[in-house]
């Protein structure tokens, strides 16, 4: 059973930066295609951004987060980074990892098999 563990979120004024973390356990991390999205109440859920295992880590990003956001991963430690930074109120949400098995860059949360249970990252204004 793979499990995925995020941390990093928290409370950060407007322009500033954080970066999540997603611990991986359980399973073969470094097949996954690993995803980022977000959530707010009354919303759907978000793509924020995807790296593959192939093609020394293809990346995808959402239009709202490009040139602000950096995914990453280290397949050493089982990890996968979200580096946030210009972070605006807007982007204020649970913030959730997951991973999808068959290794496609996908934008929609029906393709991802695993998920973690999330973390709160609130932008003040």
């Amino acid at each position: 059973q793979v499990q995925l563990v995020e941390s990093g979120g928290g409370l950060v004024q407007a322009g500033g930066s954080l970066r999540l973390s997603c611990a991986a356990s359980g399973g073969t991390f470094s097949r996954y295609t690993m995803g980022w999205f977000r959530q707010t109440p009354g919303r759907e859920r978000e793509f924020v951004a995807a790296i593959t295992s192939w093609g020394g880590g293809i990346t995808e990003y959402a239009g709202s987060v490009k040139g602000r956001f950096t995914i990453s991963r280290g397949n050493a430690k089982n990890t996968v980074y979200l580096q946030m930074n210009a972070l605006k109120p807007e982007d204020t949400a649970v913030y959730y990892c997951a991973a999808n098995r068959e290794g496609d860059i996908a934008r929609i949360d029906l393709a991802y098999d695993y998920w973690g249970q999330g973390t709160q990252v609130t932008v003040s204004s």
